[in-house]
């Protein structure tokens, strides 16, 4: 049973790594995960929700089930708001007493600034005004003192823990001091009166709790910019909607919708709900969803998504998901879990932030203790101690990945791309092999007619005409295909009598006295001659991966019209930027080898494994996985078990609810380009977590040591605690800021950038237009000549948009490309 938290109270990494500890231990917790980033925490097992919440209280924080998204959204909203209109009231009235603290402490010991004359003549007083001043701004941060003293008597000590030590400790030796200092003017030793001045660290321990709180309020606004891709996923959830109820159009807020409602969507409106068009026309900006800004045309039949955007247009729909069960509201959901989860980079920092709070309070009172033995003043020793304390940061460590994934995320949400886990995010950069299913993938998944070749003494019209009559009294997917050419050309159908369909073989039908046949050549020629010339045509066209349909009337051939599963017009160039990235392409099929040659060629897969039947594809996954980690890419149902296996399964958003509900990313569109974008971000989005540990990690290994007083000896190098406690309010802000960039990426545009990276992989593509192709015969004239020349990978001819593409390895002259097509006797223009 998979539940959701919100924990709050965890001010660093420590705390996360505290409450995760905490419930993990907990029996029947098979897995927990915990985000700082998000305070949220989400475990698997069969512990009940009062177990849980009551083992993170005995931590020491608050817990409780996380509620519905628009209570979350609300809940967060104002929790937001509330903290940082908190931190901003803390830093005014902070700024306002510290600047008179240090008029006094500094502005009138260092640069002889004036005074009132009763503090200006007696020290003692001056000490008591600082240390009023002082006591007043802790008193305003004292959050620092109530979390971290209560972290450390739970024994789990935090960010919080290492404030209010190290203030705390500034102020108390202060404090001693200034008692000192009564003394010695009682006794009447003014040197040492002069000497306890020297001893004063007030305006340390306001200035840490300052500058910590101003830290704290850069991160706040930092970290509340991380969900702004989340916030406006959010934002497009429609208010309200215009449903037809007793007859008449009523206004309702859109969370009242009822499933088999029937709305109204006016010109410029937002749709309401997710539903299929049961009247009207319209073209629909769908890029709030898939990311793909041209708008999709919308007939009776077609289905719209909620927060997507009617154009033009008065559509009526029925409502097939409302509520928390439309596409929007389930991408929302996808994106919170995956910023909410945690990759599995983080288990080092991880590891690391469980001990790091009393590593660094063991490593402060060592510095004390060897300043000391050392012959330093105490003062002098503790002042090293506290910038020990005051420069460890464990929320940099801490914030690391959540930061990257949390923008990532959003990113990829932006863009169309919805990573399920943030495992997912990380893992799909790392894949090594990259295997696709053919159909609905690759290709569009739905035949198309391709070449139209008529026999002697018939025009394409009659051709046409006869095929597009016959084959409407047909639901064979072939059929459907000429149906939809006919419908496109405006052929008028005519009615057929006496129609048979004639299993395995074709169609039979009488149009008035005439007989009309359609079928393979074997059926045909059982009535008809096919002459050489269309069984040449018929050849080429089979081996170019092609189905010819023959058509005939009475005793006479018409001839053949040839229809095809036809490549998405992205898949050759999207699986070409996969391949450059250093990942090898696969694809399945279940059509036979030459079929699948001839497809694997056209979009330049490197392998192919034809005759694939659905249940064999899990284990080639499998097999592949022996040696790589595999990502799978589909859409269908058959799909859905290798989807499962492969390390990435990813979803086409235009395939079956099974295979997204089986994958691990899902790419919204139906396009391939959307999958070398996901690897490209996921490799963004790793790198920049890199970044985050390495800068989280440095600024700890560097700064413990600078602050202990490590360098003093060897380069004179000293830290002012005041210093040590502004280097740990920018470090934080500074990982956060850099994930943000990750906001900039332009994944898209950036695989080409991405993919130079790779040396040995560029290939030319040069694309010829050619004067005289005819025929298929034509293709595969020009499409052998071109591969004869060195150097040239794969060549794609079509007779119909009169054109020929050319992949190479190498440069070859335009002089010498056209040269050879003239040759054959054709034109190059």
């Amino acid at each position: 049973m998979k539940q959701n938290f919100e924990v709050s109270g965890m001010s660093c990494a420590a705390c996360s790594a505290r409450v995760e500890k905490a419930v993990s231990n907990l029996d029947g917790v098979e897995k927990c995960s915990v985000n700082l980033l998000t305070g949220t925490m989400t475990t698997e097992g069969s512990a009940s929700h009062d177990e849980i919440i009551a083992a993170v209280e005995n931590a020491g924080y608050g817990a409780r089930l996380a509620g519905k998204e628009k209570q979350n959204k609300r809940a967060n909203e104002n929790h937001e708001k509330n903290e940082l209109k908190d931190l901003k009231n803390r830093i005014i009235a902070s700024v306002i007493f510290l600047c008179a603290l240090m008029y006094i402490s500094m502005g009138h010991m260092m640069w002889n600034w004036p005074l009132p004359a009763v503090l200006a003549k007696d020290h003692v007083a001056m000490g008591i005004c600082q240390l009023i001043l002082s006591v007043i701004i802790m008193v305003i941060n004292q959050r620092f003192f109530v979390s971290g003293f209560k972290a450390i008597i739970n024994r789990a000590p935090n960010m919080d823990s290492l404030v209010a030590l190290g203030s705390g400790a500034a102020f108390v030796y202060s404090t001693f001091a200034l008692f000192a200092m009564s003394g010695a003017r009682e006794a009447g030793n003014i040197d040492a009166v002069m000497d306890y001045m020297h001893e004063f660290y007030f305006e340390s321990a306001a200035m840490i709790l300052t500058l910590i709180t101003v830290g704290k309020m850069l991160e706040a606004f930092s970290k509340g910019k991380t969900t702004d891709a989340l916030k406006g996923l959010m934002e497009l959830t429609p208010k309200k909607a215009v449903v037809i109820r007793n007859g008449k159009e009523t206004e309702i807020d859109a969370s009242d919708m009822e499933l088999g409602d029937v709305f109204i969507v006016k010109p410029g409106e937002s749709i309401a709900a997710d539903g299929i068009v049961i009247d009207g026309s319209s073209a629909v900006d769908e890029s709030a969803l898939t990311g793909e800004s041209v708008p999709v045309d919308k007939t009776i039949g077609s289905k719209v998504s909620a927060a997507t955007i009617n154009k033009y247009g008065h559509l009526k729909c029925k409502a097939t998901g409302v509520g928390e069960e439309t596409s929007l509201a389930k991408i929302i959901k996808m994106v919170s879990e995956a910023s909410a989860g945690k990759a599995p980079i983080a288990k080092i920092a991880d590891r690391v932030s469980g001990v790091f709070v009393p590593i660094v309070m063991t490593i402060a009172i060592i510095t004390i203790i060897v300043w000391l033995t050392h012959g330093e003043s105490i003062g002098y020793a503790l002042a090293r101690g506290i910038s020990v304390l005051v420069i460890s940061c464990p929320c940099a460590l801490g914030l690391a990945t959540p930061v990257a994934i949390m923008v990532g995320s959003g990113v990829g949400a932006r863009h169309g791309i919805l990573f399920k886990t943030a495992e997912s995010l990380e893992t799909t950069g790392k894949i090594k092999i990259c295997v696709f299913d053919k159909t609905g993938t690759i290709t569009k998944g739905e035949p198309e007619v391709t070449d139209i070749v008529c026999a002697e003494g018939y025009t394409e019209s009659e051709l046409i005409g006869a095929a597009y009559s016959l084959e409407k009294m047909s639901e064979h997917p072939l059929s459907n295909a000429i149906v939809g050419y006919g419908k496109q050309k405006g052929i008028e159908s005519k009615n057929i009598t006496e129609f048979e369909i004639q299993p395995g073989s074709g169609l039979y039908g009488k149009l008035g006295d005439d007989v009309l046949r359609a079928g393979n050549s074997r059926y045909i020629e059982q009535f008809a001659k096919i002459d050489a010339i269309l069984a040449t045509n018929a050849e080429l066209l089979a081996n170019s991966g092609k189905t010819p349909l023959f058509f005939s009337k009475n005793d006479r051939v018409l001839g053949i019209i040839a229809v095809a599963d036809t490549l998405k017009p992205d898949s050759a160039e999207a699986i070409e930027k996969i391949k450059k990235m250093g990942i090898k392409t696969v694809m399945l099929t279940g059509d036979n080898q030459k079929t699948a040659e001839t497809i694997g060629k056209m979009c330049g897969v490197e392998r192919i494994i034809p005759e694939v039947m659905p249940d064999e594809k899990e284990k080639i996954i499998r097999d592949l996985q022996k040696n790589m980690s595999v990502a799978m890419v589909g859409d269908g149902i058959n799909d859905a078990p290798a989807l499962t296996a492969a390390d990435v399964g990813i979803a086409i958003g235009a395939g079956t609810d099974i295979a997204i509900d089986a994958a691990d990313v899902v790419v919204t569109g139906s396009t391939l380009s959307d999958v070398a974008s996901a690897i490209v971000l996921s490799k963004k989005t790793l790198r920049n977590i890199k970044q985050n540990l390495f800068w989280a990690f440095c600024y700890n290994v560097i700064g413990i040591p600078l602050a202990a007083g490590a360098w003093i000896s060897l380069l004179g190098w000293e830290m002012n605690p005041m210093f040590g406690a502004a280097a740990m309010s920018l470090s934080s802000f500074c990982v956060v800021t850099n994930a943000l960039r990750l906001n900039f990426a332009k994944i898209k545009s950036d695989i080409k950038i991405e993919t130079n990276n790779k040396k040995g992989n560029d290939k030319m593509i040069k694309e010829v237009k050619i004067e005289g192709m005819m025929c298929p015969h034509c293709e595969a004239r020009v499409k052998k000549v071109l591969e004869e020349i060195d150097g040239v990978e794969s060549v794609t001819a079509s007779h119909e948009t009169k054109t020929a593409t050319i992949v190479s390895s190498k440069e070859i002259a335009d002089e010498t490309i056209k040269a050879i097509i003239e040759e054959q006797g054709y034109k190059v223009i």
